[in-house]
Order: C-alpha cells, then structure tokens, then sequence
C-alpha cells in the first residue's frame, strides 16, 4: 500500500477522528496557558500580573492540570483497551470539553484548579487512544508521516487557541473557555462512524476474559521498555512544559514592555505563540524525516539534542524582545516536533491489550513530574524574572539524550514480538 488512494474508508475514518480530537485536544490544552496570569490575577482580585500570588496560584492551577493529564492516561488508557478505541476516545473527548466550558464559570483559583484537573483526564486519555487507533488501522510505513500530520493536528488546536484569545484581548479572559465546548459536538459522528479496530476484536478474542493488567507493565521484557519510555517522557516533557507554561509570563514581564497595555501585551503572547506552534508544525515533519532515514530511537535523540541546544541558547542571554519573537522561541519550538514521533514510536511497543494502559501511563506519567516542574521552576524563580529558571529547566534534556540512547527501536521488538503485537 504506496499510495492514499490504496487507504480503505476505516482507515481514513479512524485518522480523521484521532486528527480532529488531537486538535481540539491541543485547543482546549492551550487555552488556559495563554490566559492563566489575567484571569488567575482576577479572581485574587491582585493588583499586577507581577503579584507572586498570582505566579503561585496559576502554577499550581497548571500543575493540577498536568496531573490530571497523566492520571487520565492511564485511566481512560485502561478503558481503552477494555472497552474499545472508538467508545473510549469519545468518553475523552466529552470530558475535556465538558470541563473546559465550566472553566468559564470558575469563582475562584481553587474551582479553576479543579476544572483543569478534570478537563485534563480526558485531555491526556485522548493522546493514548487516538495514536493507539491509528498504530493499528494505517499500514507501518505511513506511521513517521502519520505521526507529523497527528501531531499537527493539536498544533493547529494550539493555534486556534492563540487565534481566539488574540481575537478576544481585551474582555474578560473567562470567556475564552467557552470555545473548549465545541470538540463534544465530534463524539456524534465518532461512534456513528468509527468502528472498533479489527486488531483489537482479534486481541479480545483470543484472550479470552485472560486479558493482560497494568501490573503486566512491569513484568518480563515489556518492564525495561516502560522504565526506559517513562524516564524520557518525564525528563523531556518537564523541560518543555515549562517553557510552554512560563514562556509567556516571561514574555509578558519583560521591562521593555512595562508601558504596553494589557491587551497589547496579551496579542504579543498570542502573536508569539502562533510563530512558536507554526515552527512546531515544521519539526514534526523534520522529525519524521528523521525517523523514516535513521530509525526512531535515532530521530529522537538528535531531536532531543536540538531541543537542549535551542533552549539553553535562548535562556543564557537576555535578547531585545523582537529577538525573542522572531527567532529564539519558534527555534525552540521547531524542536518540539520529537513529540510528533511519540505517537507512532509508543504504542507498538506494547502487546494489543496492553497498548493504550502503555502508552498512556508510560507518556502521560511524564505529567506528573512536568507538574512538579512548573510549580517547582516558578517558585524557584525570582518574582516576574523567570529566565533562570527556563534556562535551568532546559538542562532535563541532558537525561533525557542519556535514556534516548538505549530505547527500543520498533522492528527490534516486532521480531520477537508475542502473538498478539502489531505485526502488518
């Protein structure tokens, strides 16, 4: 199968539901991200985005979020190999969006905080299933370019997010959230038209109600693999969620801007947002260029290798803003497209009955200490001046290139692989 056209009608309908929830995904993720000083700063009642209430309380909001994330991974993972991908994406999807909407209606920093953890289950469900969904219906050598087109996906949410609070600057940042309800309205058309994969009926089938569990994860072969995935998750993502999460207060309170209004401000961060995802959207294709040459334990260790260097270089100085927009910050971004490689690298890894429990817990784990990160990096920073502490944050990569260099590559694994793994 060398050609589109050779696709059938399930396979296109499956990547187009696990797309379209990947994008909402990444709409309803950001929205908080690009609002979180104001609307945190107004629900204090503060008096300046500077207030460190305001940096405590909207880190800890983020943190929630990202714990959140990482339990939904393995919960609705688990679902997902139960029940079934179709059914349990749409169980994700609803979360988030449901969630998302009554962020809007949040009075005060703790009610946000239990919004985003919430919203966040069904955010990091999503991630597992729909890759898991897409591993096991398109043929293995679309999966590098397939990996890009998914992961865009959430980048073009991510951009839809900056366009919509670019678009409402200036009014009260609640609002914003009101536009995460859209992505429920998808679930309709995901359980009339996406069936169950037949990978996983075979799976069901064969084992027999004798059906693999989470304690499986750390026993035999598949234990070094879930370490090893978890250890370069954890590291990379609490390196890149901090730059995401802190990026834009830095921005926001950088002095040359002290006599920008707060809407100018608020279109600076979304501006600068926009060019830090349409980089992003360009490294997932590097990526899997990268990917389909050397491997993928290859691709993502030279990726993680720009990664350090692009934000190490942007934090050890103190360049004009401009200088920021335009350069440093997409050049960071240009490397998060390893994240992209992700998606198809993770779930084979792992038996059928096992694969969203896996890829769920072993990325979305990651979570946990990228929400430990924020808070920690943001309290560790001197208030309004978080450069050190992104610069400090960027060195996780250092282990995350040690673990990258003794992953598992796919096909070593595919040929010694148990009855039930994804061989094409």
């Amino acid at each position: 199968m060398k050609s589109l056209r050779d696709l059938t009608p399930q396979q296109w309908k499956s990547g187009i539901a696990a797309w379209l929830g990947w994008l909402f995904d990444g709409l309803d993720m950001h929205l908080y991200t690009l609002v979180a000083a104001p609307f945190v700063m107004q629900l204090l009642d503060a008096a300046s985005l500077a207030d460190a209430a305001v940096k405590e309380k909207s880190s800890w909001i983020q943190a929630s979020f990202l714990i959140g994330w990482a339990l939904g991974g393995g919960f609705f993972g688990r679902l997902g190999d139960r029940l079934g991908r179709s059914r349990a994406l749409c169980l994700t999807i609803l979360t988030y969006a449901a969630f998302t909407g009554l962020s809007a209606f949040a009075q005060t920093w703790w009610q946000l905080m239990i919004f985003r953890f919430l919203a966040a289950l069904g955010i990091g469900g999503e991630w597992s299933i729909g890759s898991s969904l897409l591993s096991e219906t398109w043929p293995r050598h679309w999966r590098p370019w397939i990996a890009a087109v998914l992961q865009t996906g959430g980048n073009i949410g991510i951009l839809g997010a900056c366009a919509a609070v670019y678009l409402m600057a200036g009014i009260n940042p609640r609002y914003v959230f009101l536009v995460g309800i859209l992505p429920a309205l998808l679930t309709f058309w995901i359980r009339r038209q996406v069936p169950e994969p037949e990978e996983w009926h075979a799976a069901k089938k064969r084992a027999a109600h004798a059906e693999p569990g989470v304690a499986d994860l750390f026993r035999g072969a598949v234990r070094r693999t879930t370490l090893l995935t978890t250890a370069v998750c954890a590291c990379s993502l609490t390196a890149w969620w901090a730059f995401l999460f802190w990026q834009p207060q830095h921005l926001r309170n950088l002095p040359e801007l002290a006599t920008w209004t707060a809407a100018a401000r608020d279109q600076l961060v979304s501006r600068t947002f926009f060019f830090v995802i349409l980089t992003s959207v360009a490294g997932n294709f590097f990526a899997a260029v990268l990917a389909k040459w050397l491997g993928y334990r290859r691709g993502i260790l030279l990726m993680f290798v720009g990664f350090f260097a692009a934000m190490c270089s942007t934090f050890l100085q103190t360049p004009h803003w401009q200088a920021l927009v335009w350069f440093w910050f997409p050049a960071v971004g240009f490397f998060s497209g390893v994240f992209g490689l992700f998606t198809m690298y993770m779930p084979p890894l792992f038996p059928t009955l096992l694969r969203t429990t896996g890829a769920g817990f072993c990325y979305n784990i990651g979570r946990t200490a990228a929400a430990f990160g924020t808070v920690f990096f943001g309290l560790f920073s001197q208030v309004g001046n978080f450069r050190l502490a992104l610069l400090y944050a960027s060195f996780l990569f250092v282990p995350a290139i040690v673990v990258a260099l003794v992953l598992p590559e796919p096909r070593q694994l595919y040929e010694a692989a148990p009855v039930d793994s994804p061989l094409d």
